[in-house]
């Protein structure tokens, strides 16, 4: 349960009291989270945006975040939350893309740089990762997907540098990452295989493009990729569960092949011998390197990931399956079903922001 009051170190009595965030002040359990009234954040800086948000993502990123601690954590308390979309309320002197009233989302924040996060009403966003919110989205889709269409196309088209006709293993093809991975793959011209836990999950992925399905409780995957691929195995494989599951997928991808993980490999739970023997491109993804790093260029191109993404929404070459919403104060009960392992899909937060 969120606390409605909690102690903070942000001298409240230096400014005027505007808008209500979700904070945590130390890592730890879900009653960590408590919310509170801040101020309303302003303008510092001519490439800004200030944006009333009208609904935040919320992704595995931010469970770990409260549980482990943030990447900076000398700067507490902490708002979570990378992911929003709201509406321009104000622009800084040197924005010329958008202006007060037009609709954004963004992958911003959310990292443990203060309060720069987006479990509030209020955010300051660089306007280049801004991108225009997809008219056919619902606030609460638009701001489930920022992170997990740039992970996924970085790791699918950056990293492996996906072509047409390539054979493609997703893992966890209904998950936050690999529904929209499954559907970039097939924008490419890619023949797409994943692997899913249910019947249901086996549909969903059929239905966002996938060619082939695997149950994986009760099937040898690498069998049945072997089997699809007619003993070839697979171009490119997205791995987006990580621990052993990372290696033992090394089997299923042909020899010079690519194999792309959002995870940090673990080499107490495997070898990258057999990997070493057949040549695969080992590549690392991490969406947040840009925003952490300041590497502007890398920003950029999120940003027109977003815009490009924007427009495949538009045209219906693109879907974003949220499951479920939540109000900005039960932010612990999406935690919660995060946490929960079996989530489909996205999760979001539905920000009320003051009129």
């Amino acid at each position: 349960m969120i606390h409605l009051t909690h102690p903070t170190t942000i001298p409240h009595s230096l400014f005027p009291i505007k808008m209500q965030a979700i904070l945590f002040n130390q890592p730890g359990s879900l009653d960590v989270l408590y919310c509170d009234n801040l101020p309303k954040p302003v303008i510092t800086a001519p490439d800004q945006l200030l944006v009333k948000i009208h609904a935040a993502g919320v992704n595995p990123i931010d469970t770990k975040l409260r549980q482990r601690g943030t990447f900076y954590p000398d700067q507490m308390p902490a708002i979570l939350g990378c992911d929003g979309a709201g509406i321009v309320e104000a622009v800084g002197e040197d924005v010329t893309d958008f202006r007060p009233g037009d609709a954004v989302y963004y992958c911003y924040g959310g990292v443990g740089m203060g309060t720069m996060g987006n479990y509030a009403e209020y955010a300051i966003v660089p306007a280049h990762f801004a991108a225009p919110k997809p008219q056919s989205l619902s606030f609460a889709e638009a701001a489930a997907a920022p992170l997990v269409l740039i992970t996924a196309w970085e790791a699918l088209y950056d990293r492996a540098c996906l072509q047409l006709g390539q054979t493609v293993l997703i893992l966890a093809g209904a998950g936050g990452v690999g529904h929209v991975a499954i559907q970039l793959a097939k924008l490419k011209g890619a023949k797409v295989c994943t692997t899913v836990s249910t019947p249901d999950k086996a549909r969903l992925a059929r239905q966002l493009g996938a060619d082939e399905t695997i149950l994986y409780p009760q099937t040898d995957v690498t069998a049945a990729v072997m089997q699809w691929t007619e003993g070839r195995g697979v171009d490119v494989a997205f791995d987006t569960v990580g621990g052993t599951t990372f290696f033992e997928t090394v089997a299923a991808v042909r020899p010079y092949g690519d194999l792309v993980t959002i995870l940090e490999p673990n080499l107490a739970a495997g070898t990258l011998k057999a990997a070493r023997q057949k040549n695969l491109r080992i590549s690392l993804e991490l969406m947040l390197t840009p925003m952490m790093s300041g590497d502007l260029e890398a920003q950029r191109h999120q940003g027109e990931i977003l815009r490009q993404c924007g427009l495949w929404f538009d045209q219906g070459d693109l879907k974003i399956h949220l499951a479920q919403t939540f109000p900005l104060t039960e932010a612990a009960a999406a935690h919660r079903l995060i946490e929960g392992g079996s989530t489909t899909g996205k999760i979001a937060l539905q920000v009320c922001p003051h009129p």
